[in-house]
């Protein structure tokens, strides 16, 4: 019987076009991105450094950037966030049936974005028993680290817990550990279907 459902937030909650910061950097003459961009990438989305020394270093690292410049490039992926979601996820709240925890890789500025954009922010929080931001807590998926936090924190049983996401390495490293998942293709499924598209689950 699943006890708690585990979120992640971006093509889950909040739509996004991944594609879209290097589309913008291409723009920029940057027709691809070293291997040491590539690790200060993943070490600010674990908050490993702050949002000045990202910024810095691909000014740094590219002459054709400004601040402005990499900020716009950088929040390009994020779309919009149908409201549909969010009383979707206020109203498994309300039932309280189920624990609810939110589990995304993200960082400070894409969060900065949708604390600006997205006026039901904090209420959609709220809904949420525990609410974990890669670069709040230093720990990203798949890491199986970031898992096993979740499942000790709170002592879950991991037989008891659906994690939903919609990258592929994300839900094959929870289900190494004996979490159910649910592995979302946000081109043709919406987390609002949860109860349908995993029935066999609840």
């Amino acid at each position: 019987m699943i006890k708690t459902i585990i979120f992640d937030f971006g093509d889950v909650f909040i739509n996004l076009d991944k594609p879209a910061t290097f589309r913008e950097l291409q723009k920029l003459a940057i027709k691809e991105l070293p291997e040491d961009m590539l690790h200060i990438n993943k070490e600010y989305e674990m908050g490993l450094i702050s949002s000045e020394s990202f910024i810095s270093s691909y000014i740094n690292n590219f002459s054709s950037l400004s601040q402005e410049r990499i900020i716009a490039a950088w929040n390009a992926i994020l779309i919009d966030f149908p409201k549909y979601r969010y009383h979707f996820i206020k109203k498994l709240a309300k039932e309280k049936n189920y624990r609810l925890i939110l589990l995304s890789n993200t960082n400070e500025i894409h969060i900065d974005w949708v604390k600006e954009k997205v006026p039901f922010f904090e209420e959609f929080k709220s809904c949420f028993d525990e609410f974990y931001l890669s670069h709040e807590i230093n720990l990203r998926k798949p890491n199986s680290d970031i898992f096993e936090f979740v499942l000790n924190k709170h002592q879950l049983k991991a037989e008891e817990c659906l994690f939903i996401d919609d990258v592929l390495e994300n839900t094959n490293a929870a289900k190494k550990l004996g979490i159910h998942v649910w592995n979302l293709e946000p081109t043709r499924e919406d987390v609002i279907d949860l109860f349908t598209t995993n029935k066999a689950l609840f």
